[in-house]
């Protein structure tokens, strides 16, 4: 449904060298997927992003949307496109019912085909009690069901969404990536989406790192879980210069995946001999150790060695 091929982009800087978001990016999306794309801030995905939504010609590569290539048919491939941006794109002095039918008159929906689809989406939403209140007095968890409802009038094949829980409590999270499995389900819809959270991306079908305009890792969440073995030890040390020092001990031992940072230690692949002896010569100088099963979040850091921070991703 989407191809995406050695996408590169160039942002000119005065003085300097252009400054590289995209290099040489490719994914293929099939059809009827959740594909979350998750990586630090400054990684491109927001220029990816304006790139599929035809707000930014790329330097190269090529955009397969539905089979149109959007590149130089943007308007054609606009027409296959649902889009929800991270900011709210909703006029707070209008009421719902206003920006909607706005909305689908910009994309040439005509009254009574409006009328239908709006009565069929006010079932998943629960939107129809807000119909003629002013978009300012909503909740954001409400608003965002309005922007997910505006972004599906027009019946796209692709929803394209960047952070969409973005300001919204876990409560909202929650409902509103229950609301889009239900119409990935229903409508056989196509999605794209950008998250920094990790419990988002556990929901999709498929996820992708993007770290430094290059895509690290693509693959189902348990697939990518996988590449990190079984069970995971996390130590905390006391100082920085004690796990550095453990650090270069167990890269003695072949098939373990090392990480430090700072006070910190992700070890992969231990084996329970190397743990014992581990703990048995080494005690002194853990502040603390846990071992659990690999999440997101250690692929992630395992890939671009940066914590997750919300404050840094987006």
């Amino acid at each position: 449904m989407i191809q995406i091929k050695q996408l590169t982009h160039l942002y000119p800087r005065r003085k300097r060298a252009p400054f590289r978001a995209l290099s040489g990016f490719s994914l293929s999306i099939d059809p009827h997927i959740i594909f979350a794309l998750t990586g630090p801030n400054g990684g491109g995905k927001s220029t990816l992003f304006r790139i599929l939504c035809g707000l930014t010609r790329p330097s190269a590569g090529t955009v397969w949307m539905a089979g149109v290539e959007s590149v130089h048919n943007p308007a054609a491939a606009r027409r296959l496109l649902g889009v929800v941006f991270q900011h709210p794109a909703l006029d707070k002095q209008l009421t719902v019912l206003e920006n909607l039918r706005i909305h689908a008159h910009l994309h040439g929906v005509d009254n009574t085909t409006f009328d239908q689809r709006l009565r069929s989406d006010l079932g998943w939403s629960g939107l129809e009690p807000r119909l003629h209140d002013r978009v300012g007095t909503l909740s954001g968890g409400t608003a965002r069901r309005v922007e997910l409802v505006k972004a599906l009038l027009h019946r796209p094949q692709i929803l394209l969404l960047d952070e969409p829980t973005n300001g919204l409590d876990p409560g909202g999270r929650r409902d509103f990536m229950e609301t889009l499995l239900r119409l990935r389900r229903e409508q056989g819809l196509t999605v794209l989406m950008t998250s920094h959270l990790f419990d988002e991306a556990e929901q999709a079908d498929q996820v992708g790192i993007l770290h430094q305009g290059t895509l690290l890792a693509v693959g189902t969440p348990d697939g990518l879980r996988s590449t990190l073995g079984e069970e995971m030890v996390i130590i905390q040390t006391r100082q920085a210069e004690e796990a550095l020092a453990l650090q270069l001990i167990l890269q003695q031992h072949a098939g373990l995946q090392v990480i430090q940072r700072e006070q910190e230690l992700r070890i992969s692949g231990i084996d329970r001999e190397t743990l014992q002896q581990l703990l048995l010569h080494h005690r002194e100088r853990f502040q603390s150790l846990v071992i659990q099963h690999p999440t997101l979040e250690d692929v992630f850091i395992h890939h671009t060695r940066v914590p997750h921070r919300e404050e840094v991703l987006s």
